[in-house]
């Protein structure tokens, strides 16, 4: 049995829902989605589209730690995980991190966040939702 892994969808459309994931695939066009943040997964899941979505969070916890101000800066001291990137996406957002699997024709890529305290431990960053990448 696959692992449940926690999970904050960010849509393009402004709606952000949180659950778990078992079956998420950079390479396919939607997962299933189990809603909530209690660990059951007692409901059906939903099947969410990817062309509908702006970035899937892979977190460490739902909750974050909410007196935290996360850095969107590179530092000399940080380790080497990647190439360096700024995305911008459609909306305005700027984030900025690690990536080793960008590449401009895929329906997205991978990003590990610049400060190694995030609660974000990864960050699928879909393509259609992006308006500049710069390499930094």
């Amino acid at each position: 049995m696959k692992e449940h892994v926690k999970v904050v969808v960010h849509f393009i459309d402004d709606i952000v829902t949180k659950g778990y994931v078992n079956d998420f695939n950079a390479n396919r066009s939607s997962f299933h989605l189990y809603e909530g943040t209690n660990g059951s997964l007692l409901n059906p899941p939903i099947l969410l589209e990817m062309k509908e979505i702006k970035a899937v969070f892979f977190v460490k916890t739902f909750e974050g730690n909410k007196g935290y101000f996360e850095r969107n800066e590179f530092m000399e001291s940080d380790r080497n995980l990647g190439r360096r990137v700024e995305v911008t996406f459609i909306d305005g957002e700027v984030i900025r991190g690690y990536t080793v699997d960008y590449a401009p024709l895929l329906r997205g890529f991978y990003l590990i966040p610049a400060d190694p305290d995030s609660n974000n431990i990864q960050i699928f960053v879909v393509s259609n939702a992006v308006m500049r990448i710069c390499f930094i």
